[in-house]
């Protein structure tokens, strides 16, 4: 274990720190060049995929399904205009409150809960995902890996396909964990970019930030923070002015660049607001009452925002205090009845207050407002199953799943509760599925394998578990070979 730390380290030094880029802040890749040689995107996702597995395992990534689909959205809002559709991007919420982001290679960004506090509206958000959706799609991070690399392309192509190797025999895992363990100090601060693939990803992050319809300014005046912030205080300075230096001419640069486009008035989002007060609530230290900070924030200022009042329900709902959070979210709900985290989490805590009638009653109607919105499924699903009735709720998540992918939990969710109707081969169907997500091929046909041995299957079961079955197995050698 101790020879993993040292290695992993040093790995992820060789793979994604681009300290080496020498790039000027004009030079773009060029189509053929050497980066898609030396890997492909799709070696590129699978590194990617591996390292995130590790994060998710270790339990740093935030799995609450508003804010995960809130950074989904405003993540796939930017990057559908930022490359020709070649590349899946995959954005996810991380349980740090350090103020920082980071791009992974294959297209994974990371955010910090910490920096969506940070930031003073939805546009600095948007700023730095754009910056950082700009990193992957100038593959500043192969291109810095062919920098460092002192062996030939096809060394480093070796090296990426024995790391790849590993992952799909499954042998990858405590080294996973490693890196996983070390996300703040090693994974954060090894990925420095050069002045000029930082210069590049501003330029290009903000025509993708304007494409977007967001206002230019966002980018300028997150970095103008920061660099405040730091105040010259070593031990203050935010890890996003670290992992990403952020220098007087470089702030200039941007605000000149934003003055190129137009004044654009793009009000923040109501997502945006309750996603934050969310985090606030998911971040909290372990022994402080998140509650809290809401009555004390309503005694400073004489009144509290409808905003504020959802996170004080949030926070309740946390404090297992459900009950006390139900009034609050009826008059929120009562209020503005098209927020659909109002009338989600109103029915959450009717639900987890035992009164599981009233739960799925105003489940029923959100979903008649908002069909096969995410959370609100996966919640009510969650209700489904605390009121005994897991066939119901498995029905829902499929009906919702065959329609939009789930996340790497969200796939868990609906095995568990195929499992708790009685449905043993759907569920551990849904969790090769899973295994599949975290890139670990193994653990997917040994839940194939499981699922075909279970007594009495239908003959549509039993095709589609021997198609799947068939097509990991003729993947695995595949990428062995590699």
């Amino acid at each position: 274990m101790k020879a993993l730390k040292t290695l992993f380290p040093a790995l992820l030094t060789l793979l994604i720190g681009v300290g080496a880029f020498a790039a000027g802040p004009d030079d773009l890749p060029d189509i053929g060049s050497p980066a898609e040689a030396a890997i492909s995107l799709d070696e590129e996702y699978r590194v990617g995929l591996m390292i995130v597995r590790g994060l998710r395992d270790t339990d740093q990534i935030i799995d609450d399904p508003e804010a995960t689909q809130y950074i989904e959205n405003v993540g796939h809002r930017l990057s559908s205009g930022a490359q020709e559709g070649n590349r899946k991007f995959t954005f996810f919420v991380v349980k740090d409150t350090g103020i920082n982001a980071f791009a992974l290679p294959g297209g994974f960004i990371g955010v910090n809960a910490g920096l969506i506090l940070a930031t003073n509206n939805e546009s600095e958000l948007a700023g730095v995902l754009s910056h950082e959706i700009a990193h992957v799609t100038q593959r500043h991070l192969v291109r810095g890996l062919l920098a460092q690399s002192k062996s030939s392309l096809v060394s480093t192509a070796a090296m990426l396909a024995a790391i790849l190797v590993g992952a799909a025999a499954g042998s990858a895992d405590a080294a996973i964990a490693g890196v996983a363990a070390a996300q703040t100090l090693t994974l954060q601060q090894q990925m420095t970019f050069s002045r000029g693939a930082e210069i590049e990803a501003d330029r290009v992050g903000m025509g993708v930030l304007v494409t977007a319809g967001f206002d230019p300014n966002g980018m300028p005046a997150f970095f103008d923070t920061m660099s405040r912030r730091a105040g010259g205080n070593e031990s203050q300075i935010p890890a996003i002015i670290r992992s990403h230096p952020i220098t007087t001419d470089r702030i200039a640069e941007t605000k000149s660049r934003a003055l190129l486009y137009p004044v654009v008035n793009t009000p923040d989002s109501v997502g945006f607001r309750l996603t934050r007060e969310r985090l606030r609530v998911l971040t909290t230290e372990p022994g402080e009452n998140p509650s809290q900070y809401y009555v004390a924030s309503a005694k400073r200022e004489g009144t509290s925002t409808a905003t504020q009042r959802y996170g004080n329900a949030v926070a309740l709902i946390s404090e297992n205090q459900p009950e006390k959070a139900v009034p609050i979210l009826e008059k929120l709900r009562a209020s503005d009845e098209t927020i659909v985290q109002y009338h989600a989490t109103l029915a959450q805590a009717q639900s987890l207050s035992g009164n599981n009638d009233a739960a799925l009653a105003i489940f029923k109607q959100a979903m008649q407002l908002f069909p096969r919105n995410v959370p609100l499924t996966v919640r009510y699903a969650d209700a489904l199953v605390r009121a005994g009735q897991p066939k119901h709720a498995h029905e829902v998540l499929l009906d919702l799943f065959n329609v939009v992918a789930p996340t790497p939990e969200q796939a868990r969710q609906i095995a568990l509760a195929a499992n708790s109707a009685g449905d043993v081969a759907d569920a551990y169907y849904y969790m090769a599925e899973y295994h599949l997500m975290g890139g670990d091929l193994p653990l997917a046909i040994n839940q194939l394998q499981l699922a075909l041995s279970v007594p009495n299957l239908t003959e549509v079961q039993r095709a589609r578990f021997r198609a799947r079955l068939d097509e990991i197995r003729q993947y695995l050698p595949r990428r062995a070979q590699r």
